[in-house]
């Protein structure tokens, strides 16, 4: 049985090391999709702007593309002879591919768009009557959005929130093409799992539960406390 080595394999520090990469770029994926995509979901739902068809389209274009896709994408953009990294490294003497942020980068782009997708349904059905009112009183675009459609969206945006850090954690393609396979920097729980697949099977298998544990335990405690009956979800 995989359980009988999970001991062994908790106690060894690729292991550890590998998970807490996994929970910390995930994190960090969230978190960057937050600041990034709530907006965007924002000017998705209520902007009118020539060619916001063409916008949603990319936005959602990694929900379609295979990963391994996507991460060729961010090399192009953000490699060392990429339109993005050229610069990156000229000015900032910085490269994001095989790097820990190049992780987070690539669990950003595969992500956000769970996140995205759910936001801007939440504020598509929010009570613009209320946001008029708002409007009508003085408030500012941005206050309106702070007080208003903001608190309407709560649920929805925690719900896109814990769907965007689920689909962060288990990423595998993009990470492994973008940002490589090196233990300790980029080597998430997903690309330990796939290293011991090669030469351990059991110890893959054993891996492969300890994430599932993790996820669903982090799942699980987020619906109980944030969707609940009743709170639109």
């Amino acid at each position: 049985m995989p359980w009988r080595g999970l001991g062994r394999l908790l106690s060894g520090s690729a292991s550890f090391t590998a998970l807490r990469l996994s929970l910390e770029c995930a994190t960090a994926a969230t978190v960057l999709s937050l600041l990034f995509g709530v907006p965007l979901a924002w000017v998705l739902a209520r902007a009118r702007l020539p060619g916001i068809g063409l916008i949603r389209s990319l936005v959602m274009l990694p929900l379609v593309l295979p990963p391994v896709v996507g991460g060729l994408v961010l090399l192009l953009a953000f490699g060392r002879s990429g339109i993005v990294g050229r610069l990156m490294l000229s000015w900032f003497g910085f490269s994001l591919p095989f790097t820990t942020a190049g992780v987070v980068v690539a669990e950003t782009f595969v992500a956000m768009p769970f996140l995205v997708l759910t936001v801007e349904g939440a504020i598509r059905t929010a009570d613009l009557e209320l946001e008029e009112a708002a409007a009508t009183l003085g408030a500012s675009r941005l206050a309106v959005f702070g007080r208003v459609t903001l608190p309407l969206i709560v649920p929805s945006l925690l719900a896109g929130a814990v769907l965007c850090w689920a689909r962060a954690l288990g990423e595998f393609g993009a990470t492994i093409t973008f940002a490589g396979n090196y233990p300790g920097t980029t080597q998430t729980m997903p690309l330990a799992v796939y290293d011991e697949l090669q030469t351990d099977p059991q110890a893959a298998i054993a891996l492969s539960l300890i994430l599932l544990v993790v996820a669903v335990a982090v799942l699980t405690a987020l619906r109980d406390r944030w969707l609940r009956p009743g709170t639109g979800q």
